[in-house]
Formats: C-alpha cells, sequence, structure tokens
C-alpha cells in the first residue's frame, strides 16, 4: 500500500523473446515518458542479444524459461508488487508517449485496466489477416459475453493492482490478452480503450505470432471460455441441438406409424430416444454447472475485493 497518493508506485512490465533490435528503444522511450516507473524486462528464452541491450538501457531483468507469453505474463503477476501496472511488448510498435495518459485515466477514474487499442494506416504494422481476425474474434466476445471492446489483442494495457492480483493467467500463450479482457468483464471491472498509434516493426525485427496457429488458440480459448463462464447458456443450445435432431429423424418414423401403426425404423426410434435422453443430460449439466460457476465467480469477486 503506497503512503502517498499523488505519487504511486509505477512498473513497466515487458515481455520479450528476440527482440535485440527493439528493446533499447522501447526502454529508453518508456523512461522518458514515464520517468518515475521502474522497468522489468521478463525475457524468453530468446536466443538473441535481447538481454544485453535491455541491461544497457538500464532495465532489471527476470527470466521465464516456461515458453510463451501467457507462461512470462503469469510470472510478471506473480513476481512483481506495485500500485499500477503498465504492460508493454518489446517490439516498439506501440506509442510510448501516450503512457503518462493511459496512467493517469487509470488513476484519476479509479479504473481496472485501460487498454491501447491500435490504430494504424500502415499495412506492415498491422497485417489484414492479423486485423481481420481480431475484428471477428471481438465479435465473438461480444455475442457470447454481452461486451463490446475495441481491440481485443492490444498487448499495450494499464493495470491497477486489484486487477493484477486477482487475475487467474491460465492461457499460455498469445491467447493470455482474450483472458485478460475476460476477466474485466466477468468481475464488472471499470475498464477503459485510448486509441492509440501502432507502428510497424523496424526492419530486422519479426512477429512472433502466427495469424492462424495463435488464432485458432484464441478462438478456442474463447470457446472454453464461454463454455466454463455460460455453462447454462453452452449446455441448452446443446440440449436444443440435441432435441432438434431427435425431432427430425422422428418424423419419417411418425408419420409411417400414423398411417400402418407399425414402427418399421425401429434402430432410429432407439437413436431419437437416445438423443432425447442425452439432452436432457447436457441441460440438468448446464443447470448444475451454472450454480458452481457462480460459486466461483463470487470467490474470484472476493480475492478481488480483498485487494486494496
Amino acid at each position: 500500500m503506497t503512503t502517498n497518493h499523488s505519487m504511486p508506485n509505477i512498473v513497466v512490465l515487458v515481455p520479450c523473446y528476440n527482440e535485440g533490435k527493439t528493446i533499447h528503444t522501447v526502454i529508453e522511450q518508456f523512461k522518458y515518458y514515464l520517468p518515475e516507473a521502474t522497468i522489468y524486462i521478463f525475457d524468453n528464452n530468446s536466443s538473441d542479444n535481447t538481454v544485453e541491450q535491455a541491461k544497457q538501457a538500464g532495465a532489471f531483468i527476470r527470466c521465464v524459461t516456461l515458453q510463451g507469453k501467457g507462461n512470462v505474463i503469469r510470472r510478471m503477476f506473480a513476481d512483481i508488487d506495485a500500485d499500477i501496472y503498465v504492460m508493454v511488448d518489446g517490439d516498439a510498435t506501440y506509442e510510448a508517449k501516450v503512457a503518462p495518459k493511459l496512467v493517469a485515466m487509470l488513476k484519476d477514474n479509479y479504473l481496472d485496466m485501460v487498454v491501447g487499442a491500435r490504430k494504424t494506416e500502415e499495412e506492415l504494422a498491422y497485417r489484414f489477416g492479423h486485423r481481420s481476425g481480431n475484428k471477428l474474434l471481438t465479435y465473438l466476445i461480444e455475442l457470447f459475453f454481452g461486451h463490446k471492446c475495441i481491440d481485443l489483442l492490444s498487448g499495450y494495457r494499464v493495470f491497477s493492482k486489484r486487477f493484477v492480483k486477482s487475475f487467474p493467467a491460465h492461457s499460455a500463450g498469445f491467447e493470455i490478452e482474450t483472458e485478460l479482457t475476460l476477466h474485466a468483464y466477468q468481475l464488472k471491472m471499470p475498464v477503459a480503450e485510448v486509441i492509440t498509434q501502432y507502428c510497424a516493426r523496424p526492419e530486422g525485427s519479426f512477429s512472433k505470432l502466427n495469424t492462424y496457429r495463435d488464432g485458432s488458440k484464441i478462438f478456442f480459448t474463447i470457446f472454453k471460455l464461454f463454455k466454463n463462464e455460460r455453462p447454462f447458456f453452452f449446455f441448452f443450445i446443446c440440449f436444443c441441438l440435441c432435441t432438434l435432431c431427435a425431432i427430425i429423424l422422428a418424423i419419417p418414423i411418425f408419420k409411417t406409424f400414423i398411417a400402418t401403426g407399425l414402427v418399421p425404423r425401429f434402430p432410429t426410434a432407439i437413436v431419437c430416444a437416445s438423443l432425447i435422453v442425452l439432452g436432457v443430460i447436457l441441460l440438468v449439466c448446464g443447470i448444475i454447472l451454472h450454480d458452481i460457476t457462480k460459486m466461483r465467480l463470487e470467490i474470484k469477486q472476493n480475492a478481488y475485493l480483498n485487494i486494496r
């Protein structure tokens, strides 16, 4: 707990993997625009000179051996204690000069998360595949969870201590940004998004994000979170699908029975009955899991509220 409310303890956390060409620039920029902040570089088994460049720039170095951005962020949030956390990628694509604005917005409005939503006119900065995939995933979040956001996958975020210390961090890879956003929505935290300029990587620097591989992981993360956090809705849909299939298969059987009094498609009738039973079981599972999810949410809410 800070004793001076006008001067909170601010840290800048930078997850890195082979960012030797850009990390020095990132550190220098944030030291200039946030001189009061302490900068930590969390290196994730880089094979280039990322660590050496970060040391030369004057940042504190931590190493995370378990590969994946989600694993790095889990370690960052567990190890570092502060009042305000600024998280940014080490690729020099995010606008460092807006960091004071994001921090001030979080502090002055008592928010738990401020997201730097990316905007760019450079095709190389934000490739069409990444941009369209981000829009699709953002739409799915709005469809499944009822919340609308501008940039679901932004790596530029500012957090309160409450957010960081109550975040469970289950994801291992780039799907961690999705989990960060949904954590805030689940607990109905006050959040905001600020449009920030997004730049192309410098020549010789390459993105670690694979559009199809990581996009599919993010999609399945949303699907899994939908099942886990909205179980009644999920299993009710499954119940409806089972019932609909049973009805479609049963229509010819009923027609034949009404016309002849016979049931010639006995195996089909068994399948229909099995689908109805399966649907009822899924519906009961949804009801039970809904109550369990409410209990889990209350536990997470209490953990959040217990952090000053």
